[in-house]
């Protein structure tokens, strides 16, 4: 068995090979040829953290992964890494383990990142003034970058509750040609941007439907497990496209949950990602349409 390290896995990475493996692997699950056992979460209360076990098989393939994810967030208090992270390839033919990557979180990371540009090339309006960040951690940093590819605009609006750790993520970006306008505004952030990415672990909602215009786009990644929230459930509602990585996942516990057991939408209004990338659903009807985006994270 060969092992890797997040350094070899790094200098190995090619984000445009990476994104037509994604795009495949979500339009073969809409089109249900992926095996995807239920995911594993194991709750550590007492420090605020848990772990995930996920796994993934596509049919025919020579391979199938197993992942193994742990968020600790009170590491970095203790100067530690709050994410750790390893997948587990082996051989659909024989069930031997041939290759494990020590990737510390790292291509979780990167693979949500993707999918946002994914999303972002399916169902962005024609016209990007502005972009929107909630957020300005790691995935807040790879989602600009990864969007960095099929958008143009470069005025970037990015809300914090922290003004100096706003200042840090923006200072990069500015250096590199962004004209950055950090925020402890929502609604300022909300009014001004046509693209919209959130990517925090909120419990309440951040975005209310009164602040979106139309022909916005959001991409929600921050609610991968119950109790986390960033859209009101009113505006998941008044949003004329619902897309979602994993239906059944969002309308269990994901952004899309909220507005489901309110009663403000039924199941059949989400579309999955996949049949929207294969063309067999629109992503957008019209340039004057409020779409949305939910990123729950799954296997494939």
């Amino acid at each position: 068995m060969d092992i890797y390290t997040s350094k070899q896995i790094m200098q190995a990475f090619r984000p445009e090979r990476a994104a037509a493996l994604l795009r495949e692997g979500l339009i073969a699950y809409a089109a249900g040829r992926m095996q995807l056992p239920p995911m594993q979460r194991i709750h550590f209360d007492a420090v605020a953290a848990d772990c995930v076990v996920k796994s993934g098989y596509l049919e025919g393939d020579k391979v199938f992964v197993v992942k193994v994810w742990s968020g600790f967030e009170h590491n970095a208090e203790q100067g530690l890494d709050s994410r750790h992270g390893m997948l587990l390839v082996c051989s659909a033919r024989t069930g031997e383990p041939q290759a494990l990557l020590l990737d510390k979180g790292w291509l979780t990371a990167q693979r949500t990142a993707l999918t946002g540009r994914l999303v972002a090339e399916a169902m962005a309006p024609p016209t990007v003034d502005a972009i929107g960040l909630l957020g300005c951690g790691q995935q807040a940093q790879l989602q600009l970058e990864a969007l960095a590819s099929v958008q143009t605009c470069r005025q970037i609006w990015v809300w914090g509750r922290n003004l100096q750790r706003l200042q840090a993520f923006c200072e990069p970006f500015a250096a590199r040609g962004y004209r950055m306008r950090p925020t402890l505004d929502a609604r300022q952030l909300a009014e001004a941007c046509q693209l919209i990415v959130c990517c925090t672990p909120a419990r309440q909602p951040l975005l209310q439907a009164e602040w979106i215009a139309a022909g916005t786009h959001i991409t929600a990644v921050g609610a991968d497990r119950s109790g986390r929230q960033e859209l009101a459930a009113g505006l998941v509602a008044r949003a004329d496209a619902l897309v979602a990585d994993c239906a059944a996942q969002v309308l269990e516990y994901g952004e899309f949950s909220h507005a489901l057991n309110a009663g403000l939408i039924r199941h059949e209004q989400v579309a999955e990602l996949g049949d929207v990338l294969a063309g067999r659903q629109p992503g957008r009807r019209a340039a004057s349409d409020i779409t949305i985006a939910s990123l729950s994270g799954f296997a494939a």
